[in-house]
């Protein structure tokens, strides 16, 4: 029998501990994929741990602390979330082990706090020993596509080749000479039909609208944008017009016909030939705009509006006036494309070195779709972080089980009961190569083993192979199987300090209003003679 205090303790690592077996099971390419059903009651199927976070809502404080950490991974590096879950739940659940060994919780926590607090930082000391190489030049499509494999992969098997191709070379086109490349500038558009393989890259933008008046080409395109409708101005204060006669209404809807004319003409007399507007399109206007052979876009959107104007380099102007050649925007061509039995409006850059890039999607469900996208977001995130560190380790739990090796000699070197902890942290980096080889359909014990008699050796970059039909090791530089250094560098930090976090809690108090007695619920009809 636990006291309460000890009770709290385990309860929390037990809560943990079930989360982190949820997202285990959708570890590396063979994971399974989790049906999500959120509180909208949309449905997303996927492996993403990163999806399947957001989605879930975790009530449990101690399990919220690993979520945290989750989104933290994501927001640092935008890829390795389900590392640091599963990392931090086998931390926990090895930590529960020495808990039980008799001392009192509090002792026992801090004893295994401190170790795994060393053994930490002994592993990011390591870790850059791991490094078994690095991207040459970012600017090469076909090094930059061998490097994003590993974190397609995870989410897309078996069309990693193709998917990692295209996202090499969209970032590739966007990279800005100084280095620093933002995701926002790859833009996802999906449209249902076709399979995968008909998906593509397209320097520029597209949108999922059609043009509203007769033009549906331009080429070389001079874009102005308004971010008010398209329709004659509509005065402050309100005034009452006397009309005497019929002439004088003629004259009247005459002047604003007049009015409209001028403004659209004005506009096509600065030189521009596509109008895109961030309201709604006036007829008048219409008439005038197929008049004057404008070609006239409407996006609702106002993020669409501006990311339009950053890619074409336009300013948008809050009022219907001829735009300067400063104010204007330019590109290749503006063209109402059909895709599948999509309309879609392309604004389309020849040059290679344009703002931003959109890679078009297409599969025969949006959930597929769903999860293209999503391995397209890793791939991108994972460019941007070669961008910031271009060092990388060997995956398929290669870089683990070095670790893991190296911090139990470190373990067997330190005096005290923190070894004791030293070591189950080492023991806790087993948890990834077993994973993948339990998803694969592996006996995980004999993978583990010959891991470690291949790292005894001097192989450092010996790891599982997920595609042989047993328990089989091999090289993952040759087999260009990377994960990036700075992925695992904060995998490893996060997951330690979740860890360690959820081990400092021995209550959880939570606020509530006070819960006293309910109010007599008075009887009904108490005013009611009973005898009738």
């Amino acid at each position: 029998h636990y006291s309460g205090l000890e009770e709290a303790v385990y309860r929390n690592i037990q809560a943990c501990k079930e989360l982190a077996q949820t997202t285990r099971t959708a570890y590396g390419p063979n994971g399974m994929n989790k049906m999500v059903i959120n509180h909208l009651e949309k449905l997303f199927v996927t492996n993403d741990a990163a999806t399947i976070l957001r989605e879930l809502e975790v009530q449990h404080p101690a399990a919220k602390m690993l979520v945290m950490a989750s989104h933290m991974q994501e927001q640092e590096v935008g890829d390795g979330t389900n590392f640091v879950l599963v990392f931090a739940g086998v931390l926990l659940e090895l930590a529960e082990d020495l808990l039980r060994m008799g001392l009192s919780v509090s002792e026992a926590s801090c004893i295994v706090i401190e170790g795994y607090e060393k053994a930490c930082k002994k592993a990011l000391e390591i870790l850059p020993d791991l490094v078994c190489c690095s991207a040459k030049n970012l600017r090469d499509v076909e090094e930059v596509a061998s490097l994003l494999h590993t974190s397609v992969m995870s989410k897309q098997y078996g069309n990693e080749r193709f998917l990692a191709k295209l996202i090499a070379q969209a970032c590739v086109s966007i990279l800005p000479d100084s280095g620093h490349f933002n995701v926002d500038n790859i833009r996802v558009c999906k449209i249902v039909g076709a399979g995968i393989s008909a998906s593509s890259v397209l320097h520029g933008m597209v949108f999922k609208k059609e043009t509203e008046g007769d033009v549906t080409s331009v080429k070389d395109a001079k874009i102005a944008v308004y971010s008010c409708p398209f329709d004659g101005m509509i005065t402050e204060t309100k005034g009452t017009v006397l009309i005497k006669n019929a002439e004088e209404l003629m004259n009247f809807s005459k002047g604003e016909e007049n009015l409209m004319d001028l403004q659209v003409k004005a506009i096509a007399d600065s030189g521009a030939n596509v109008v895109v507007t961030g309201g709604k399109v006036a007829d008048m206007a219409l008439h005038y705009a197929n008049k004057y052979n404008l070609m006239l876009v409407r996006l609702n959107s106002k993020w669409d509006l501006r990311r339009l104007c950053k890619t074409v380099g336009a300013t948008a102007l809050p009022r219907l006036t001829p735009p300067t050649l400063e104010e204007m925007g330019h590109c290749s061509s503006v063209y109402l494309s059909e895709v599948g039995d999509t309309q879609v409006v392309v604004f389309k850059h020849e040059k290679e070195d344009g703002a931003i890039s959109t890679i078009l999607i297409r599969g025969s469900t949006d959930n597929l779709m769903d999860d293209i996208e999503r391995a397209v977001d890793d791939g991108v995130n994972t460019f941007k972080v070669l961008t910031r560190d271009k060092r990388l380790v060997p995956g398929g739990g290669a870089t683990e089980i070095e670790l893991a090796k190296q911090i139990t000699s470190y373990g067997e070197t330190c005096p005290g009961l923190d070894q004791y902890a030293i070591k189950k942290f080492a023991e806790a980096f087993e948890s990834i190569p077993r994973a993948l080889a339990e998803n694969s359909g592996v006996k995980a014990n004999e993978v583990i083993s010959k891991l470690y008699a291949v790292h005894q050796e001097g192989k450092k970059n010996v790891g599982f192979d997920i595609e042989a039909e047993a328990a089989a090791v091999k090289d993952m530089l040759e087999a260009g199987v990377l994960d990036t250094y700075l992925g695992k560098f904060w995998g490893i930090k996060l997951a330690t300090n979740a860890a360690v976090t959820v081990l400092r809690v021995d209550q959880i108090i939570m606020a509530k209003p006070a819960g006293g007695p309910k109010p007599p619920s008075g009887k009904k009809d108490w005013d009611e003679d009973q005898n009738d």
